[in-house]
């Protein structure tokens, strides 16, 4: 179990280290969200709840929905607290639609990672230029999911797995709590065994 999580590890450190040198020889501006991008890729890599293309849509669902908050702040909201606040709380109410409209075949907690994910990249870009949401912000979810695709492909590749049988809990014995089992009595004719 402990070399899998050094392996893991390992992984994601070289990946955001080649995202941000790669990122810069090729002009890329990956260097701001590689860390971000790569552990939170991972994240979703590492937590083996529903399957991999499952939670891999869920984190693209999330950070479009936050792409999209983004854009209702730029053309409807003012600029203040309760703009953000408003839009915190629609991204979020969106995602759990999301997660329970599909059944829950999409894990919430991925929405809510991918939608963490574009603010974390890109708030501070708004912040400072919200007009220019139509030319920044694609660059920003381009980058965030180059990076976390990159971690969610290193981690899902080797992920640490289910723990072997000996460090298993044995099944908890009865604490008395449980209803007795019913026990049935056969009537049973003469000469036969019970």
């Amino acid at each position: 179990m402990q070399r899998s999580t050094l392996l893991c590890g390992a992984l994601l450190a070289v990946v955001a280290g080649l995202l941000c040198l790669v990122g810069e020889a090729l002009g890329l501006d990956t260097q701001h969200v590689a860390l971000v991008g790569g552990a939170l890729g991972g994240v979703v890599g590492l937590v083996q709840e529903r399957t991999p293309a499952q939670r891999a849509v869920g984190f693209l669902i999330g950070l479009f929905v936050a792409w999209l908050g983004f854009a209702v702040r730029a053309l409807y909201l003012p600029d203040s607290a309760s703009g953000r606040a408003v839009a915190a709380v629609v991204v979020v109410a969106v995602c759990v639609l999301f997660a329970a409209g599909s059944g829950n075949r999409l894990p919430l907690w991925t929405l809510l990672l991918g939608a963490a994910a574009m603010v974390a990249v890109y708030e501070e870009s708004y912040t400072a230029d919200s007009p220019a949401f139509l030319a920044q912000s694609p660059s920003a979810a381009t980058g965030v999911l180059l990076a976390a695709g990159i971690g969610f492909l290193a981690t899902s590749l080797q992920w640490p797995g289910r723990a072997p049988a000996a460090d298993v809990p044995a099944e908890a014995p009865p604490t008395g709590d449980e209803p007795a089992e019913e026990t049935r009595e056969f009537a049973t004719t003469e000469g036969e065994r019970p």
